[in-house]
């Protein structure tokens, strides 16, 4: 006998919706305690800190990939979309190796 998962993978049509669904999957999956490496983090992982959507945790990568890695966590401001209220709300979550 086979069981039945109830937490089966769903196909999507639309691979909007399904990386809309992969975004919220992972953001489910961290905690608060979960640390983010700010220098390697992904375009998912970036998502998942408070105040910061798809669109803001690109241009985080983006900005790493032009100008190198970031010195300290205070140099995320200097990303588009990313202010001081921003950075506070998550600066218990964001590292810098």
């Amino acid at each position: 006998m086979v069981a039945i998962s109830t937490h089966a993978n769903q196909c999507y049509s639309d691979p909007r919706l399904a990386y809309q669904a992969l975004i919220a999957k992972q953001t489910q999956a961290k905690t608060d305690s979960e640390r983010i490496n700010i220098n390697t983090a992904s375009v998912g992982e970036l998502a998942t800190l408070q105040g910061v959507g798809v669109k803001t945790a690109q241009a985080i990568v983006d900005y790493r990939e032009m100008f190198g890695r970031f010195e300290s966590v205070d140099d995320l401001t200097k990303v588009k979309g990313i202010g001081q209220k921003t950075l506070e709300k998550n600066r218990h979550r964001l590292v810098v190796y």
